[in-house]
């Protein structure tokens, strides 16, 4: 009885741990299992967000792509449409000047006509419009602070008093310094020049205000002048810090006298600048060709000639 007592307290107590363990065991189990689960359904929940999370970065990016795609063209257009508006504008201005060119033609061919031919008798003109004919009017283009040049040239090759008069009586020509008026009518620039024609009385006042800026305008408008004051063969534009040698020129221009259209100088080109920014910008340079081009053949400023019906064209079409 006592043996039979013994081995079921040994049994019980073995059940016992065996049962511990495997509640332990099941336990650890049950949460390796619970634990593995929760992963995987958070794995998958991360990776579906994520893969839609990326579909919608795409679907944004593809719309910022096109976005900046749209407005890259749109920029483009607009450039396109600028130059298109400038080539529009250059061929209208062309076109213009065109027409401008042959107006002037034919205004200087209907004047011809009217006065009669510049290789007709060289005192026709002379007697019907009661001038006298002279060989050439030589304008000394000056300013009003060069009154040392005017002095130099009038110590040199420009005779004074009686011999300037004889000088238009017997050979026929015309020497005057040329200038305008000052941006202050009646003031100091203005009465000091009217003081020195005084003395000398060999200026020839323009009505132009004087500036740097406006020497081209000065030149055409001394041309103009020049042709409705005096009728000569040549009328010869010539700086102030020119000394000229006058029977050389004279002889030169003699040679010519005849012919038409007569453009004397010392002839040069240069290119069209069309860049802005640099010195000598030329803002019409379309009106010259292509990029790149030259200007046509022109005198330099110091000293050139131009015969009666060219100064008579400039004067019409001033």
């Amino acid at each position: 009885m006592m043996k039979c007592r013994g081995e079921q307290s040994s049994r019980s107590s073995i059940s016992k741990k065996w049962t511990l363990l495997l509640c332990l065991g099941s336990f650890c189990a049950g949460m390796l299992l619970t634990t593995r689960m929760w992963t995987e359904s958070e794995s998958k929940g991360i990776t579906k967000t994520t893969a839609v999370e990326a579909e919608k970065l795409k679907l944004i990016s593809e719309g910022c792509h096109h976005t900046i795609k749209n407005k890259q063209a749109e920029e483009k257009d607009i450039i396109q449409e600028v130059h298109k508006t400038h080539h529009a504008i250059h061929t209208l201005d062309k076109t213009i000047s065109n027409l401008e060119m042959e107006l002037a033609a034919a205004r200087a061919a209907q004047e011809t006509t009217r006065i009669g031919s510049p290789e007709s008798d060289e005192f026709g003109k002379s007697v019907a419009s009661g001038k006298r004919k002279y060989l050439m009017v030589i304008g000394i283009n000056t300013a009003f602070s060069s009154r040392k040049r005017r002095d130099s040239v009038r110590a040199t090759w420009m005779p004074q008093g009686e011999e300037r008069k004889k000088l238009e009586e017997e050979k026929g020509i015309i020497i005057r310094f040329v200038i305008g008026h000052g941006a202050t009518s009646g003031g100091i620039l203005d009465r000091a020049i009217e003081a020195e024609d005084r003395k000398h009385g060999d200026l020839l006042r323009l009505k132009h205000i004087e500036g740097y800026l406006e020497l081209s305008a000065k030149t055409k408008i001394y041309f103009a002048t020049a042709v409705a004051l005096w009728d000569a063969d040549f009328y010869i534009k010539v700086d102030d810090d020119v000394h000229v040698n006058i029977a050389t020129l004279g002889e030169t221009l003699v040679r010519h006298r005849k012919k038409q259209r007569v453009y004397i100088g010392c002839m040069k080109s240069g290119p069209v600048l069309a860049q802005k920014g640099v010195r000598y910008h030329e803002p019409e340079y379309w009106k010259f060709g292509e990029a790149g081009n030259k200007y046509f053949r022109h005198a330099t400023g110091q000293l050139y000639a131009i015969s009666n019906d060219l100064a008579t064209y400039i004067s019409i079409n001033q």
